[in-house]
């Protein structure tokens, strides 16, 4: 095997602001993309940031043929909300990102079937990028950082 080293960067000044920083890259990645998910859970749960609410989504789900819509609706929203909150904070790690994991492969096949690739048309672009993010977590886990890492145990 042989032993790779990193390529020197293409401003050496900058090299020790990367190096200062590149632990918490992934920490960061992983508490901005769970928070993100919170207010779309709350939309959907309390009628929360301009969203409709349970019951208009219960509505929605049902004519997109999800049924039990309330059912659906719920895992969605809890999925998104509380499982937001476990990845952002690293709570059971893997498990919030397995969910979402999971969660973003419906979204990006009921997307792609409706509105292609990019966002502004309804696209699958979105759920994909947080779909990516959850697979990088649901493979490494919570990290350093992390009140797994704090608990001292992975799932």
């Amino acid at each position: 095997m042989s032993d790779i080293t990193a390529p020197r960067p293409l401003i050496p000044a900058f090299a020790g602001i990367y190096n200062a920083f590149e632990p918490l890259a992934l920490p960061l990645l992983r508490f901005v993309m769970g928070l993100i998910l919170v207010p779309h859970g709350c939309q959907k749960l309390f009628g929360w940031f301009g969203g409709a609410g349970f019951e208009k989504f219960v509505e929605n789900f049902d004519k997109m043929g999800w049924h039990p819509a309330v059912f659906w609706v719920a895992l969605v929203a809890l999925t998104e909300s509380v499982g937001g909150l476990m990845l952002a904070f690293g709570f059971v790690t893997r498990f919030a990102a397995a969910a979402i994991f999971i969660f973003m492969l419906n979204a990006m096949w009921a997307t792609g079937n409706r509105g292609g690739f990019f966002w502004a048309q309804g696209g699958l672009e979105y759920s994909l990028l947080i779909g990516v993010v959850a697979l990088v977590f649901l493979i490494r886990g919570g990290g350093k950082y992390s009140i797994d890492s704090a608990l001292g145990w992975e799932l």
